[in-house]
């Protein structure tokens, strides 16, 4: 299959080391491996003296981790932006543990009104915003700068969903004063699901966390990191997966991956421009091309998986998005807006 998903394709060396005998994971060798793990990921997300909570866990797991123990911690009000599928997410949580919240609505892959925004941070004097750089499910990218500005002016804390722009499109968690961010293994470093990331400020060291959840509970994770350890089994080989990700990702270098995945998503939005297909983003993410297709949405998925190609649906009739994470060339893009036309054209 060739997969425009979340992971897309990955290298075959990458793939194979989740063949290779797995290591006792309570040893100074595996130690070191998380804790190279931290830096590296510390590093490409520019958070100095941060550190790195991995849960073996969907993305999933680490926003709820992050409701649970810092969240309800604050106190006050959460404002949460909702412009999909995952921002209602973090609505969710917050209501799942009882923190007051309130949402702000984005309307379908439409940019935020940031001065309506703003007016509604000075109305309710919210303690904190969670929100995503990227919201996946339909592909638009908030503006975290003018988002950042608006809390910084106010005083509000700023959590941030970077589970699909994390090497996507450009960020600077410590420029942007974010006190916690979330990322996983399956986007941005396109390795298999399993593993999520609480990345964690500084500025929190020493914070008093809550206590509400046993698993994914910070400080005894916290605790443990500080020896490379996480403190119940981890997903041992994704671990491994991870560790030559971010070896190769650090020699690249952030500005050479961004270039990469930006110039897959512009070379097939062109070919979505010659198609006719609505790409509705106002300020589409690299990671992701959303575009609707005018006939056969309801078959298009099915379609391309007998032809062996897999995209995603979008949640919306006729809504489809197209990763540009994976490995994919312009022939192999050329390839998918081909078979996508013979699909939508065909008589079923």
């Amino acid at each position: 299959m060739k997969s425009y998903v979340f992971p897309g394709d990955i290298e075959e060396d990458i793939r194979q080391i989740a063949a290779q005998e797995i290591p006792y994971m309570r040893t100074a060798d595996f130690s070191a491996l998380v804790k190279d793990c931290e830096q590296m990921l510390l590093s490409l997300i520019n958070c100095k003296g941060g550190k790195v909570i991995p849960f073996t866990a969907s993305g999933t797991g680490a926003m709820d981790a992050i409701v649970n123990n810092y969240v309800t911690a604050l106190g006050g009000t959460a404002l949460v932006i909702i412009g999909g599928g995952f921002g209602r997410r973090w609505k969710n949580l917050c209501e799942y543990y009882g923190v007051e919240s309130q949402a702000f609505e984005v309307p379908f892959a439409k940019d935020i009104d940031y001065e309506a925004l703003e007016q509604r941070v000075i109305e309710i004097k919210p303690s904190v915003l969670l929100c995503q750089h990227h919201e996946t499910s339909t592909g638009e990218l908030f503006n975290i700068q003018k988002i950042s500005e608006i809390c910084k002016r106010h005083g509000v804390h700023l959590i941030t969903d970077v589970i699909s722009s994390f090497l996507a499109d450009p960020f600077d968690m410590d420029a942007l004063g974010i006190d916690i961010c979330v990322t996983s293994s399956q986007k941005g470093l396109n390795i298999a699901p399993g593993l999520s990331f609480a990345i964690i400020s500084s500025r929190l060291d020493g914070y008093k966390f809550e206590h509400k959840g046993f698993y994914f509970d910070f400080e005894e994770n916290l605790k443990n990191l500080t020896r490379g350890q996480t403190p119940y089994s981890p997903a041992t080989t994704l671990f491994m997966q991870l560790h030559e990700r971010l070896k190769r990702d650090v020699a690249l270098g952030t500005k050479k991956i961004i270039a990469s995945v930006r110039h897959k998503a512009l070379y097939f939005r062109e070919l979505c421009k010659k198609n006719g297909w609505e790409v509705p983003c106002e300020v589409p993410s690299n990671c992701i091309t959303g575009f609707f297709v005018h006939r056969n949405g309801d078959i298009l998925f099915t379609e391309l998986m007998k032809r062996g190609i897999y995209i995603m649906p979008g949640g919306t009739p006729h809504y489809f998005r197209v990763s540009h994470l994976g490995l994919q060339t312009d022939e192999e893009l050329e390839t998918l807006a081909h078979e996508i036309k013979a699909i939508e054209t065909a008589n079923y």
